[in-house]
């Protein structure tokens, strides 16, 4: 396995743009994690079935193919909650293992961010990250890209979502998010996406460093 970044943290916390950016800097592919959530929750949804069970969920998830991550429906605030719904059964986080853990095998290395890589589907990451920031500022984040999408969606019903989903991503029995033991924990409640990429950036070279070295 090559040198392997792994990055969870909550919604909104920036996870995903600083993924996106130590992909560009790195030249490693990148994998958001959360998108085979949302590609099997909306996959679900549509095929008429319950979001609480299991089984489908499960036969949804097994099924999925890269291009199934693609598409702007992945994207909307129904698409994260069904995610987060479908998340906690450990029929689904169990199909979707192997996907991931063959991504992170790619050389000479790759980044995924989510809400279990470094504890469960990396443990052994040569770099770990747990990037977070106050449901408040997550909540503003996110009610402002759904608004450019044209989502009408109020702050108030977008905070809503953000505490629901902590609440179930942190308390579910299969695979609940948290960080890491050694995981490096970045804030980014007080830095705008430039910042918490340079720290991001700092914390990636000084984990490599240490990586080449041993």
């Amino acid at each position: 396995m090559g040198f392997v970044v792994a990055i969870d943290g909550p919604a909104a916390s920036g996870k995903g743009s600083i993924a996106s950016r130590l992909g560009g800097v790195l030249r490693f592919p990148v994998l958001d994690t959360g998108l085979l959530y949302r590609a099997a929750g909306v996959a679900l949804e549509r095929s008429g079935e319950d979001l609480d069970d299991e089984a489908a969920a499960g036969s949804v998830a097994r099924s999925l193919r890269p291009g199934d991550l693609e598409g702007e429906a992945l994207r909307t605030r129904e698409a994260g909650e069904a995610a987060s719904r479908v998340a906690v059964h450990p029929a689904v986080r169990s199909a979707l293992l192997d996907f991931q853990r063959t991504f992170a095998a790619r050389e000479p290395g790759a980044i995924l961010d989510g809400r279990d890589i470094g504890t469960v589907v990396v443990p052994g990451a040569a770099c770990k990250l747990f990037v977070t920031a106050s449901p408040e500022v997550r909540a503003r984040r996110r009610h402002t890209q759904l608004s450019a999408q044209g989502d009408p969606a109020t702050y108030e019903a977008v905070l809503e979502d953000i505490r629901r989903r902590d609440a179930r991503d942190g308390e579910r029995a299969a695979a609940p998010m948290r960080r890491a033991a050694d995981a490096v924990l970045l804030d980014t409640t007080d830095l705008d996406i430039d910042a918490a990429f340079d720290a991001a950036l700092r914390i990636v070279e000084a984990s490599r460093d240490r990586w080449e070295r041993s």
